[in-house]
C-alpha cells in the first residue's frame, strides 16, 4: 500500500479495500466486523448497525442532495440486511460561513427522507470549524434497525442463485459528474438516491428467499460483484445485454470513457436469489415505478472462483475487475 492517502483510496475500489483491510481491520479486527456486510449484526441477529460519513460536491444535485443522500445510506445499509431502520444519530461538521439557509434545505430533505423510513434521529452532534477546514458541511449518519428477515448475508451464495439488479444503473455517478462539470444534458438525467427499504420489505412480505443485497454505492455494480465473488467464493457470470442502463447515462459513458458498471448509484442494489424465486422477485419489484426495469443480469458458476466475468453483446467474455483509480472523488460518502 502507498504510504500516503489518496482520493483512490476512498473510491470504493481496490485501493479502498487494501485500506480498509491493512489498516483498520488490523486494528479492529472481529468476528462481527470480518463479515464485511453493509451493516453489522448484533444483538443475536435482532438488531443491524451501521454508520457513513458524507461529503459531496455539490451539495445540491438532481435529484437529491447531501441530506436525502445521507439519510438513504445509512438506512438502505440497515435494509439491505433485512432490516427496518429505526433509530439515527446525526452529527455535522459546518464550514465557517455557510449559510443557515443551505444548511435548512440539507435537514428539510433529511426529515423527509426519515418519514419515508419511518425512522427518526435520536441523538446528534455539530461542530464548526474555520472557514478552508472543510469544504463547506461534513455529514456522519448512524443507524440501528430491526432485523425482519434473518439470515441474509454476502458470504452464502451459492450456484442456487441468480443475480438481479433492481433498476438501471450509474444514475448518480453520471449526475455527479455532469453537475460538477456544468455539463448542460437537456435530459433527464438525475440521481437515483431513493431509500430502498420499501422495496426490501415488499420483497419480505412476498416471501421471497433473500440470500444476499447490496447497495450499489461507491465502485458500483463492478464492486459488489467482486466483493460477493471473493466472499462467498464463487464465479459471477453477468450478461452485458442484460444490465439496464438508461441512454443518458450512456451517452456520458460513450462520450467520457467510462463504464457504467464502475459508476456510484444511490437507490440501486444487486440482489442473489435462489432460482426458482427471481420471477416473483422481479414481478414484486416492478410494482415500484422506480424499479420498473427490475431483470436478472447473471448466475453463478464454478468456472472462475473468485472472479467475475462479462459476457458481452459481441459473444466474447472478460474479467470484470474492481475498479480502480479515482473515476470521480467525492461523489457520494
Amino acid at each position: 500500500m502507498t504510504k500516503t492517502i489518496t482520493l483512490a483510496h476512498g473510491n470504493g475500489g481496490a485501493e479502498n479495500n487494501e485500506l480498509i483491510k491493512e489498516v483498520f481491520y488490523e486494528a479492529f479486527k472481529n468476528e462481527i466486523l470480518e463479515k464485511s456486510e453493509d451493516a453489522a449484526i448484533i444483538q443475536n441477529g435482532e438488531l443491524a448497525f451501521s454508520t457513513d460519513s458524507f461529503t459531496v460536491s455539490p451539495l445540491f444535485f438532481s435529484g437529491a442532495d447531501i441530506g436525502k443522500l445521507a439519510i438513504c445510506r445509512t438506512c438502505n445499509d440497515l435494509a439491505m440486511m433485512g432490516a427496518k431502520p429505526k433509530y439515527l444519530t446525526c452529527s455535522v461538521i459546518i464550514e465557517e460561513g455557510f449559510e443557515v439557509e443551505q444548511l435548512q434545505r440539507i435537514v428539510a430533505s433529511m426529515k423527509k427522507e426519515l418519514e419515508v423510513n419511518d425512522a427518526i434521529v435520536v441523538s446528534g452532534d455539530t461542530k464548526v470549524v474555520p472557514k478552508g477546514a472543510v469544504d463547506k458541511i461534513f455529514i456522519n449518519t448512524t443507524g440501528i434497525g430491526e432485523i425482519l428477515y434473518k439470515g441474509i448475508s454476502s458470504n452464502n451464495i451459492s450456484e442456487d442463485d441468480l443475480i438481479l439488479v433492481n433498476r438501471d444503473i450509474g444514475a448518480h455517478g453520471a449526475t455527479i459528474f455532469a453537475a460538477r462539470e456544468g455539463m448542460d444534458m437537456n435530459s433527464n438525467l438525475k440521481s437515483d438516491c431513493n431509500s430502498l427499504y420499501p422495496q426490501v420489505k415488499a420483497l419480505i412480505d412476498s416471501g421471497i428467499k433473500i440470500t444476499a443485497l447490496r447497495d450499489a454505492t461507491r465502485g458500483g455494480v463492478s464492486a459488489v460483484l467482486n466483493e460477493w465473488a471473493k466472499q462467498s467464493n464463487i464465479c459471477i457470470e453477468v450478461e452485458e445485454e442484460q444490465i439496464p442502463v438508461s441512454d443518458e447515462v450512456k451517452g456520458i459513458c460513450e462520450m467520457l470513457g467510462f463504464e457504467a458498471t464502475n459508476l456510484a448509484n444511490e437507490g440501486t442494489f444487486v440482489l442473489a436469489i435462489p432460482i426458482n424465486y427471481a420471477t416473483k422477485a422481479i414481478e414484486v419489484l416492478h410494482k415500484f415505478e422506480e424499479a420498473s426495469n427490475a431483470c436478472i443480469i447473471g448466475k453463478v458458476t464454478a468456472q472462475y472462483p473468485q472472479k467475475v466475468i462479462l459476457n458481452s453483446s459481441w459473444g466474447t467474455k472478460r474479467f470484470l475487475d474492481t475498479p480502480t483509480g479515482e473515476l470521480l472523488p467525492r461523489i457520494c460518502w
